[in-house]
């Protein structure tokens, strides 16, 4: 059992926000995933990334995604006339295509690894999310921490100025700004992902000798404040060990038959 590899050809699903992160071209070359598909490819892994979807036979370029998608978002309108309607069916023919190559992904996947920041608006993660679930397939749930370091600096630059800390008060209302430290999810994703599959970072320090990742955003905030459940541990530990979850009518910890990983047969 010790030369068994339960992570060996399981295919992973990375999901994620990517219309209204910061910027989706860091996103894209150096964001979470790139890295992620990294690790997993080193364990065997095979990686969906929806960045970088698979090709399809008889299907040249179906689905795929750049990182110029705002140019679309801008020609939407609610413009209730033929011209108007013309607009949106476009966007619906273009990105029907990126949502049913994704969905397959997800469909055709083992695991789904997702990391959901309380900050970000996201619509096609959730719906990835509750397909994995509604399949019974296991959801790796990263919920990194939440803090504006440059809203406390110009909370404190502002608070002599009247005026500008009004304009401040109003400002973090309207957005809404809302800081999340711990990374508590939200209570629905709770049940729905189940308790042992949440993750408070991902732990990238620990292998970044490994891999030829540059700097990025997620290494300013596990510095800053270091993950308590880190997710890339977790992965190391499923390479020979099949995760097992609490049960609270039990109370105690029972096999989590959430991780149907298929044995495959050589042929």
């Amino acid at each position: 059992m010790s030369n068994t590899n339960f992570l060996s050809g399981v295919r992973v699903y990375l999901s994620g926000p990517m219309d209204f992160v910061a910027s989706r071209e860091e996103e894209a070359e150096n964001g979470w995933r790139t890295r992620m598909g990294d690790f997993l490819k080193a364990q065997g892994c095979v990686v969906f990334d929806p960045w970088r979807k698979p090709s399809l036979r008889g299907f040249l370029g179906y689905g795929k995604e750049g990182v110029n998608t705002t140019c679309d978002l801008n020609k939407w309108t609610f413009e209730d006339t033929q011209v108007g309607a013309e607009i949106r069916g476009e966007l619906v023919m273009k990105y029907r295509e990126t949502m049913h190559v994704d969905l397959r992904m997800v469909d055709t996947c083992d695991i789904v690894i997702a990391r959901c920041p309380t900050n970000i608006y996201s619509v096609g993660t959730p719906h990835e999310i509750s397909l994995a679930r509604q399949q019974r397939k296991p959801v790796l749930f990263v919920s990194p921490s939440v803090e504006y370091s440059a809203y406390e600096e110009l909370k404190e630059y502002v608070k002599d100025d009247i005026k500008g800390s009004e304009l401040l008060q109003r400002f973090v209302k309207e957005i809404p700004l809302k800081i999340n430290p711990r990374g508590i999810p939200s209570l629905w994703y709770i049940p729905l992902i189940g308790g042992e599959n949440f993750f408070d970072g991902f732990g990238f320090s620990e292998f970044k000798s490994q891999f030829t990742w540059k700097d990025n955003a997620e290494d300013h905030r596990e510095t800053k404040q270091p993950p308590k459940r880190p997710l890339l541990p977790f992965l190391i530990s499923l390479r020979h060990t099949l995760p097992k979850k609490w049960n609270a009518r039990l109370k105690q910890y029972v096999c989590n038959d959430d991780f149907l990983l298929w044995q495959k047969s050589k042929v």
